[in-house]
C-alpha cells in the first residue's frame, strides 16, 4: 500500500501531491515545499533539499535516514534527498505537480477517438504520451528524466 500526501507550498499558492512508496517514509519527512514563485529567495541546501524545475522540497533528513535504515536496512550514507526522491520514497505523485489537471483536456480529445476509430486511438494515445514525456524531459522534470 502506498500513502498519498498533499502539501501546500510555503507561499500558499500551489499544492502538490506526494507519493510515499511502500509507506517507508512518513509525511513528516516532508518539511517544506517551495513552488517556483516562493523558491526564488531560498538558498538550496543539498544536504536537506532537492530542486526540481524551480520547485524545492525540503526533507527532514534525520527522520528519513532513521526510517530508511530501520525499514530498508540501507547504508545511512546513501540516504540523501536525491535518493529519497528518485527511489519514489517521497516524490511527486505525478511527473510534476499539477500534471493530472494539465493532461485532462488533451486526453479527452484523444479518448473521443476510442469509440470512433480504435486503431487510430491507440496510435494517438501512444504518440501523445511519447511526445509528452519527451517534452517533460526537455523541460528538465526529474521523474521524466528517469522514465
Amino acid at each position: 500500500m502506498c500513502l498519498e500526501v498533499r502539501k501546500t507550498c510555503n507561499c500558499g499558492s500551489k499544492t502538490a501531491q506526494f507519493h510515499l512508496r511502500d509507506n517507508v517514509m512518513s509525511q513528516e519527512v516532508l518539511l517544506e515545499l517551495y513552488c517556483p514563485e516562493c523558491s526564488g529567495g531560498i538558498t538550496l541546501n543539498p544536504d536537506t533539499m532537492l530542486m526540481d524545475n524551480g520547485w524545492i522540497i525540503e526533507y527532514d533528513m534525520d527522520l528519513a535516514r532513521f526510517l530508511a535504515v530501520s525499514k530498508l536496512m540501507v547504508d545511512p550514507d546513501i540516504v540523501r534527498p536525491g535518493y529519497i526522491f528518485d527511489t519514489g520514497y517521497a516524490c511527486w505523485q505525478e511527473m510534476y505537480p499539477g500534471e493530472q489537471q494539465d493532461v485532462l483536456t488533451d486526453r479527452e480529445k484523444i479518448l473521443a477517438l476510442q469509440k470512433e476509430d480504435p486503431s487510430r486511438y491507440l496510435q494517438e494515445i501512444s504518440s501523445w504520451n511519447i511526445a509528452r514525456i519527451e517534452r517533460l524531459k526537455a523541460e528538465g522534470w526529474r521523474k521524466a528524466m528517469a522514465a
